[in-house]
């Protein structure tokens, strides 16, 4: 018998790996399909069960029968879910795309059907005003249940729920085709360089990985690319102020042109649909929707925040825009006219100046596994956890690492995945997301968490190993912070478990990391020279000190710029048919701080490339930063006030808040932390800002 007929699909089993992890080594394109299509027959079973139970409705057979239902039957869905979508942003390929294609408007109509069966809201909806004494965890899981099911249009009549399911499986295939287009057109474009006087400024790192992109691609010379790692350095350091301008545009263009990947009317049409369904269900807006689940609760707050910190931080912008422009025209002429393309490479001249460092001068200390073994040692420092890798721990591409990850007691806490580089299948920036998330079941078994890191940072070379900037380093840190609060993760539900809380509080843990990255003590860990040994010299670190809030004033109104274009999408109340590219400029110019010119700028585009708002869950939310940048700083103070490393602190901001996940209001959970509700100033003062006077 051919062995192809014995084999079993991997998803229709237990895993037989340590921990239970996914098995990406057995698992072949055809399972996938098969997988979803029984899942979604297995779930419409147990559903079919729980509106036929004669017994009355109850918290137990209705709400957490599901939900606790982890026997490797019912999950299936989710398992198989978890893994193609995970890997459909890190390693894709044509082949995952188009059945990505296929199965969407299948998944989408399945959830649809879920959420619009009437019989299943009736018993939920019995259960909600009927129901034993919960425990405060149960009766977020309830209300939630409850308010997922009015949120996704139970309440409708079936005309209106036949538009809202029209509506959601549009928007859930345009938002598909947004995130394909743009890997598509980031991957498409190279830079190619043959003539060695044209990487006249550029470091030796730079150069080297360019070499070596050039021979992955069969090319003569030096090829840049669109990745961080490669556009950065270019932006920052290259002479050859035409290839800036090449790059810059390349980049900022991305989805705009007359092909098959242009994203303008994707993106309108989002904006439309999002808003229609808002209103459908009886929102005047799409934020306003969204903004009922947030800590902000509603659009003035967003406004005030973003306006808040406009007056906070412009006038320092200004003067920082304006010892910018004054030491380009000082190196070019009086006449010299800085363009979008310069500001990188004139900000760097103006740092040197300033503070005499710059990227490259640390690249030597943050060798990539000095940089690991120095972020596990902080979570070790804090927190007692140890970290061991695993390497029968299957994988899915070799630049991943899997990591055992053990409590302060002994006992295992998590699987830790680390994809730390660009390739080929991979969407750009970096982001954290699970295999397994962690609840209890009903033996009372604690399921642990299976955790993941994607990154795009420095690739290794023929001749050094991967070198990090600094500001790689406090991406990882970023991204490891919400892998703690994953890791962390002690509720008996696995949907309120780890991340899954409210929007403008996830960024809380990770952005709460990233304040460590400029502390001598962590530096002091790991930051050693790979070649010598020596440790980064203390003088070094007090120059990144000194440098940490240089041009912050004008990263604050670029992230504010962010979040006024996504709020002025998803606060029209009218049909969107505006032109995108003024548009934009319209939304955000608050917080220009290039003079208009006479001489015409080229015509970029943020829209066609901002996932966060169009693919990612940040629709109407991505203020979150910056609200989160608030909790942060005032997080933190704790810390410096109490040991950056006090121990005692950070057990109960880990008991206070990242093992709780969405059991509690947000707010409710860091008041328990902080003693009391957090202000701006702690953000300001980080930032070297001085607060008006009122």
């Amino acid at each position: 018998m051919n062995e192809d007929n014995l084999r079993k699909n991997p998803f229709f089993e237990e895993y037989r790996t340590p921990h239970d992890t996914v098995p990406f080594d057995r698992i072949r394109m055809e399972d996938y399909e098969e997988a979803f299509m029984e899942g979604i027959r297995r779930d419409n079973e147990q559903i079919e069960k729980t509106i036929n139970n004669p017994e009355k409705p109850t918290f137990d057979n209705t709400i957490i029968n599901n939900e606790d239902d982890k026997e490797g039957y019912y999950d299936l869905l989710e398992r198989v879910s978890t893994v193609f979508f995970n890997l459909l942003s890190a390693e894709t390929n044509d082949e995952m795309q188009a059945l990505a294609q296929k199965m969407q408007p299948i998944l989408t109509k399945h959830a649809n059907d879920v959420s619009l069966n009437k019989q299943l809201f009736e018993r939920v909806k019995y259960v909600h005003m009927h129901h034993r004494k919960l425990t405060a965890e149960e009766k977020m899981l309830l209300d939630n249940c409850y308010d997922g099911f009015v949120r996704s249009g139970a309440l409708l009549d079936e005309e209106g729920k036949e538009k809202l399911r029209k509506l959601t499986e549009e928007a859930s295939m345009l938002s598909l085709q947004f995130s394909q287009n743009l890997l598509k057109e980031n991957k498409a474009f190279t830079l190619q360089i043959t003539d060695e006087k044209q990487l006249d400024g550029l470091p030796e790192t730079a150069i080297e990985a360019a070499a070596m992109a050039a021979k992955e691609r069969q090319l003569e010379g030096w090829v840049f690319t669109l990745d961080f790692p490669s556009y950065s350095p270019f932006m920052t350091y290259s002479t050859q102020r035409d290839l800036r301008e090449k790059l810059y545009m390349a980049r900022n263009t991305v989805c705009t042109h007359d092909n098959s990947e242009n994203n303008l009317d994707i993106c309108k049409r989002l904006v439309n649909l999002r808003r229609e369904m808002a209103q459908l269900l009886g929102y005047r807006t799409f934020a306003d929707y969204v903004l009922k689940h947030r800590m902000a609760s509603k659009v003035k707050n967003v406004y005030n925040l973003l306006y808040d910190l406009i007056d906070a931080y412009k006038p320092t912008a200004i003067k920082e825009y304006e010892q910018l422009e004054n030491m380009a025209k000082k190196m070019e002429g009086k006449d010299f006219e800085m363009r979008q393309w310069d500001q990188g490479f004139y900000s760097h001249k103006l740092q040197l100046k300033k503070y005499n460092i710059d990227a490259e001068m640390l690249r030597p200390y943050f060798e990539l596994s000095r940089v690991i073994d120095g972020v596990f040692g902080l979570a070790n420092r804090l927190y007692g956890i140890t970290f061991k890798e695993n390497k029968d721990i299957p994988v899915y591409h070799p630049d991943v690492k899997a990591y055992e990850v053990f409590d302060k007691d002994g006992s295992f806490l998590a699987v830790f995945y680390a994809d730390f580089h660009p390739r080929e299948g991979k969407q750009g920036g970096a982001w954290m997301t699970e295999y397994q998330g962690q609840y209890i079941d009903r033996k009372g078994v604690n399921v642990r968490p299976h955790v993941s890191v994607v990154m795009n940072l420095t690739k290794p070379t023929e001749e050094k190993p991967a070198l990090l900037t600094l500001s790689e380093v406090e991406t990882f840190l970023h991204e490891f912070g919400h892998s703690l609060h994953g890791m962390f993760a002690n509720t008996r539900f696995q949907s309120l478990s780890g991340t899954n809380v409210w929007w403008d509080f996830v960024e809380l843990p990770s952005q709460f990391m990233e304040n460590f990255a400029v502390e001598k003590e962590f530096l002091r860990t790991f930051a050693f020279h790979y070649q010598t040994g020596e440790p980064l010299p203390d003088e070094l670190i007090e120059r990144i000190r000194k440098s940490r809030n240089f041009m912050a004033a004008t990263g604050c109104l670029r992230q504010v710029s962010l979040g006024l274009l996504d709020m002025a999408y998803y606060t029209k109340r009218d049909e969107f048919d505006e032109d995108i590219i003024p548009f934009e400029k319209k939304a955000w110019r608050k917080t220009i701080l290039f003079p208009r010119k006479k001489r015409k700028t080229p015509d970029t585009c943020m829209t066609t490339q901002f996932s966060h708002i169009m693919a990612g869950g940040y629709a109407a939310g991505y203020y979150s930063y910056k609200w989160a940048e608030v909790l942060d700083a005032d997080a933190f103070s704790v810390f410096q006030k109490e040991g950056i490393f006090n121990q005692e602190t950070a057990s109960r901001f880990r008991d206070c808040i990242l093992s709780k996940g969405g059991t509690e209001h947000p707010m409710a959970l860091y008041k328990r932390f902080r003693g009391g509700e957090p202000t701006i100033d702690a953000l300001l003062k980080r930032n070297g800002i001085k607060k008006k006077r009122k």
